[in-house]
This record gives C-alpha cells, structure tokens and sequence, in this order.
C-alpha cells in the first residue's frame, strides 16, 4: 500500500502469470499464454485452482486494457487516436478472445477435479462457463465485432448534439437546466431546442438501430434460438426469471404505479395554475421556487458526496477518497464527451472509474450517489479470488447503486442549508422513483417487442413505441402539435444502442432498493449490515441468495410492488406535512 493525504492507494495484485510488465500490442503477444492455458495438464484440484486463478489474472489485464480504451473514449469521443484505440482492441483482439475463451470454457467443464473444488462461488463461474459453451458459434465472431463497432456510432452521434441558447452553445445536458426555470417560455424554449436536435438525428439513428437489429438477430438465428430476446436471456445469464416474469412485471407496474403517475401530473397541473400540462412543465418546481443547486462544481459534487458517504459509514467515503486520490474520475459535463454516466470496474487495480455528465442539478447529485454505489460495490469485491466472482449480474449491481441513492437520504444536508431544500430534495427524489419504474417498463416491453418483430419496418416500429407509452404513462400530459417528438423518446435511451435488454435490472433492483431503505428506515445498522453483506458476495452465490442476504425478496408480483410502492408513497406525505 502506497499512502497518501491518510488514504492507503492499492495496488494491484503481482502478476505471477503474465508477468511484471506485460504490455499488450498485438495478438501475438497473448498468444502464449492462451496456448498454455489451452494445452496445460491438469493432475490435481490444486492444478486446476492454479489454472483458473492464472486464467482470472489474464482476463483481469485484459478486462482493464479494454476497460482503459472505452473510458478515454467516452471522454473525448471526438478523438481519432482514442477510437483507433478502442477499435484496435474490438477489431483485433475480441474475436479472438471469443475463440480461446470457449476453448478454454471446453477444456474445464468436465474436469474430473472439479467435484472436489468446493470453495464458495465456483460452481456459478461454471454454470456460466457452460452457457458460454452452448451459445458459441465460430460463424458469429465477425458479426459480434461489426455489431460492437456499430453500437459506437450512438455515442458518437449523441455526444456531437449540442444546442444554442441565449447566445451560448451548451451540450444538452446543461441545456435540460433550463427546464427547472421558473419563466416558463424559458422552459418551452430549452425543451424545443433539445428535442428538435434529437430529432434532426432521428433517422440516423433509425437507420443505425435498423443494421444493430439485423446483426443482432443474425447472432441468435446462428445460435440456434428464435430470436434476440431468447438468445439475450441466454447470453446474459438470467438464471433466476424468464420473459414471463418481465411481463408480469410490465403488468404489475401498468396496475400499481401508473395511477399514481396520473395523480401526481394532475396535482402538478392545478399546482401550476396551467390550462394544459405540457412535456416543459415536468421539472419546474410546483410552487415557483428556483431549481434546487446541490453543488457548484465537479469537485463541490465530489467532496460534498465523500462527506455524505463517510457520515454513513467511514469506509464509504474512504472508496470515493481513494477514487478522488487515483483521478479515476471525470464528472462535468463538455463538449465532446459520450452521453449518460457509468462505473467502469478496473479489475486489476479493483479501483473503478466513474464518468458522469454533471452540471448542477439534483439529477446529477443522484447520479454520483448512485455511481458511488457502483463503486462501493467494486471496491468490497476487488479482493475476492476470481475475476468472474466480481462481475455480479445487473440486478444485483443495480441493488447497490439504487440503493445508496436511497439510504444516504439522512445525510443529504451535505447538499442542502435549509430544511426546506433537503425536503424539496427527498420529495423530487422520491415522486422520481415512483417514475422510474413505468419508463423502465416502457423500454422493456418495447425491447421485447423489437426483437420478437425482427422484420418490422421503422414506421412499425414508431407505432409500436406510441402504444407502448401510452400504456404506461400518466392521462394528464398534454402532447398536442409534439407529436414527432413524442414518436422518438426512445433514441434518448442509449441501452436500446449499446446493452440491449438491459434496463429491465433497473426495475427489478428499484425495488430491491426500496426494501433495502424500508430495513434501513427501520433499524440502519441492520439495514446497512444487510446491504453491505449482499454486496460483498460479488457472483459466488446466485440472485435470489444475494437478495436474501440484504432481507430483501426477489418477487416482482403486484402484491409486492403496491406495498412498496405504498411505503414511498407514506415517506412522499410525511416529507410534504
């Protein structure tokens, strides 16, 4: 450990396979120590533990080279040298890793030793290890690296949008501010200027989701299933529920929390004195108060969250000290950088990097919170034996981040001199939760529908899209002569582009969270002890047992959602008495 400013810097674990100071610049240079993994002898369980550690420290380098390539990218997606880079790596070494790594996946699923390999989380890298087997197809190598260096495209056409307002050019993220305006031609203004710039992309972006479709479905008809969404479910490793339980979910939410939607919008609408409720009238604060301002800067965000963690716990704030020490982050939003926000597990350090888009509002502060979380998680796992342990499934590492949104609640004053903002802040929070969960079904049942139609054209794919929100949005909402806008919500979602099918995780854990805060609520050293318990089993124990360990049920029923969705809804009144 290397100490600095009292924070103890890690360092990475000795590299006793690929040595000291292995660099990566082609192929060639991997290949040995593929070749021996591939061809090594494997005589005892102590062998065969060695082989999977020696084969863990070679995916970890690798995982962060590539992991190094995609975040300077995202930070200066106009860069050429960046996306040679990143290409290099999807061009020249992914297709090959493919080939070795079901070569290697082969090689070790019938092992005879591994009966007597019973240290804890071996047999989920194995049941993972044998889906990998069944879905790999040599002939999908070269479709899978066309499709990835597609999914750039979105970011790069994404993170080139920019509008000008007032005289001033400005990314659409600090544009989206002036929706918290109190003026409300103000309001109207960044929120035409902000959809017609989405909207002169939107058949770029179509057109882009066209080919992402037609290569996707290609990769499922050669592995053998109907479809994307069944490969998906395969691919993704979602051992513990079925598209089944995501229509349920969809049925749930569409029953439970919808009509909750509608009251709000229509207690907003006669707050606001307004004839109509109009898309511009969502963010504005209903009593005509100035946006909420948590912080000043990427670095008042930081150090204000550090704070705010450590007060919860001092080895939370110590993980975001340590990130801030390392300069593993990039939180402003520019000009030039990628869309949205991440935590990007480096797996040899085991330090992440988080990148953000911040401007000044509260968005943003629940954004780093809720990266924190992420890290958080990546920092209680960095130590465990296996690379594969760490890399936990989305709707356990959804868990961690949702939930630290929800249980650093109590040290929001961080963020907030009065009484009455840090209530302004809970109740914006808290009616966003309750949001969440219909937006989430939405572009779900949309995903579902886009692969189960593979052939459909764009215009179906519209219509599609209009019946699917209008299911699960509120009846107030006044969308007249905004029509074309409305068709397109959905080339906001950058998921549809580059993770496919993942965004039901974030439904699930919302309320995994909201059950880990109701504990918390209840009793916080027992809230807390559950919460950091499931987080550390990384992936050594399957879904349901990881929620188990926070006391929380895997259970998307309606019965569960309402009694949820009921406990916010009691916090929502008792902030507003």
């Amino acid at each position: 450990m290397i100490t600095d400013d009292s924070i103890n810097i890690p360092t990475r674990a000795p590299r006793v396979f690929i040595g000291e100071e292995f660099d990566l610049k082609s192929w060639d240079d991997l290949l040995p120590f593929f070749e021996d993994l591939k061809n090594r002898e494997i005589n005892s369980v102590d062998d065969l533990r060695l082989w999977f550690l020696n084969r863990s420290e070679l995916e970890a380098y690798l995982s962060e080279n590539f992991a190094w390539r995609y975040i300077r990218q995202t930070c200066d997606t106009a860069n050429t040298g960046l996306i040679n880079a990143l290409q290099f790596f999807i061009t020249e070494i992914q297709p090959k890793l493919s080939e070795y790594g079901n070569e290697l996946d082969k090689k070790i699923v019938n092992n005879p030793f591994l009966t007597e390999l019973n240290d804890k989380g071996f047999d989920i890298t194995l049941r993972g290890m044998k889906q990998a087997i069944a879905l790999f197809r040599e002939e999908n190598i070269p479709v899978i690296t066309e499709m990835q260096t597609e999914e750039r495209k979105y970011g790069a056409i994404a993170g080139a949008m920019t509008v000008t307002l007032g005289g001033e050019e400005m990314t659409l993220q600090k544009a989206a501010d002036r929706l918290q305006s109190t003026d409300r031609t103000t309001r109207e203004e960044a929120w035409q200027a902000i959809n017609s710039r989405r909207y002169a992309d939107h058949t770029n972006l179509d057109e882009l989701l066209n080919t992402l479709i037609g290569l996707r479905h290609k990769v499922a008809k050669n592995a053998g299933f109907e479809n994307y969404r069944d490969y998906m479910f395969a691919a993704m490793g979602r051992f513990d529920y079925t598209p089944q339980d995501c229509f349920n979910f969809h049925k749930s939410v569409k029953e439970a929390v919808v009509p909750l939607l509608t009251e709000m919008a229509r207690e907003r609408k006669e707050t606001l004195a307004v004839t109509q409720l109009r898309p511009w009238d969502t963010k504005v604060d209903v009593k005509g108060l100035e946006p909420l301002k948590p912080f000043v800067n990427g670095t008042d965000l930081l150090d204000k969250t550090i704070r705010c963690f450590s007060r919860l716990d001092p080895f939370l704030g110590d993980c975001l000290r340590t990130m801030k020490a390392m300069n593993h982050l990039d939180l402003e939003s520019r000009k030039g950088k990628a869309p949205g926000g991440y935590n990007y597990p480096l797996d040899e350090i085991g330090v992440p990097f988080i990148f953000m888009n911040a401007t000044s509002n509260l968005r943003d502060m629940i954004t780093l919170l809720h990266e924190g979380g992420h890290a958080v998680h990546s920092l209680v796992t960095r130590d465990l034996a296996l690379n594969s342990f760490k890399h936990t499934p989305s709707e356990v590492a959804e868990l961690a981040s949702m939930s630290m949104e929800l249980i650093t609640m109590d040290y929001w004053d961080e963020f907030f001199d009065t009484e009455a903002d840090l209530k302004r802040a809970k109740i914006q929070h808290l009616e966003s939760i309750i949001e969440t969960l219909p937006w989430v079904a939405t572009v779900d049942k949309f995903q579902h529908w886009i692969y189960e139609n593979p052939t459909h054209t764009a215009s179906e794919r519209t219509d599609a899209w209009v019946r699917i929100y209008s299911e699960f949005t509120d009846s107030i909402m006044d969308w007249t002569g905004l029509e074309n806008f409305r068709k397109y919500l959905w080339q906001r979602q950058l998921h549809i582009y580059e993770v496919p099918f993942y965004y039901i995780e974030y439904g699930i854990a919302q309320l995994g969270a909201i059950g880990v805060w109701k504990n918390y609520r209840e009793n916080k050293e027992a809230g807390l002890k559950g919460y950091m318990d499931a987080l550390k089993l990384g992936y050594t124990a399957p879904i349901t047992e990881i929620y188990q360990a926070a006391n929380i049920s895997f259970d998307f029923s309606q019965r569960n959602i309402t009694e949820l969705i009921h406990f916010v809804k009691h916090e929502l009144e008792q902030l507003k008495i």
